[in-house]
């Protein structure tokens, strides 16, 4: 069955990996993301999965942190009908232990509207986002793990040509392991490798 190839994918040159279906491809180059992302993403169905490397944002409480930046995105997308259709308290990410213990990690999904590069407001297609943040507090790092999948693509938005106009096809039905799954296989195969990595000198 397509999507479920999944293996440990190397990311930021090693540093990191995390567990995801190669039918998502890295297009970083292509889409030229700035050096602190990484993203991955399928095609045929435009789904994508976006690793990101932040300063900390010491003024977010741990608690609302995924849902904080859930919204944030939803502003810089000028998304319309954004919904947080649920939310995680604070859990411990022990696989990411370094010297001062484990990482906290929450999580959101959303619903909104937003359009494909710089498409406008008509040509927006519903997406659910799923949203998760680790706090690496030792590192002063807030890493952001962001799973996109549209529900309903807008005839007027460029992903029509290759997705179709209208609902979606349900990820079972086409044989590929659904965003939600690959979300969490993403957020639970997370693995800092080089910890040198968020060092100023690095």
């Amino acid at each position: 069955m397509n999507g479920v190839d999944n293996v440990q994918r190397p990311l930021f040159g090693g540093a990191i990996s995390s567990c995801f279906p190669l039918r998502f491809q890295d297009v970083s180059n292509i889409r030229e993301v700035p050096d602190h992302q990484e993203v991955f993403a399928d095609p045929q169905r435009d789904e994508s999965l976006i690793f990101e490397l932040l300063d900390l944002k010491h003024d977010v409480e741990d608690s609302s942190s995924a849902v904080w930046f859930l919204r944030d995105i939803a502003d810089e997308q000028d998304a319309e009908e954004t919904m947080v259709l649920e939310h995680s308290d604070t859990l411990e990410a022990v696989g990411l232990t370094n010297t001062n213990g484990p990482a906290i990690a929450s999580i959101a999904v959303g619903q909104m509207a937003i359009s494909k590069g710089r498409q406008g407001r008509e040509a927006q297609n519903l997406v659910r986002v799923y949203l998760a943040n680790l706090r690496l507090k030792e590192v002063s790092t807030d890493v952001l793990i962001t799973a996109y999948e549209p529900i309903v693509i807008n005839p007027l938005s460029e992903s029509a040509r290759t997705v179709g106009a209208g609902p979606t096809l349900p990820a079972v039905q086409a044989g590929c392991l659904p965003v939600a799954e690959v979300f969490k296989l993403a957020v639970t195969n997370f693995i800092v490798h080089n910890w040198t990595l968020f060092s100023p000198e690095a």
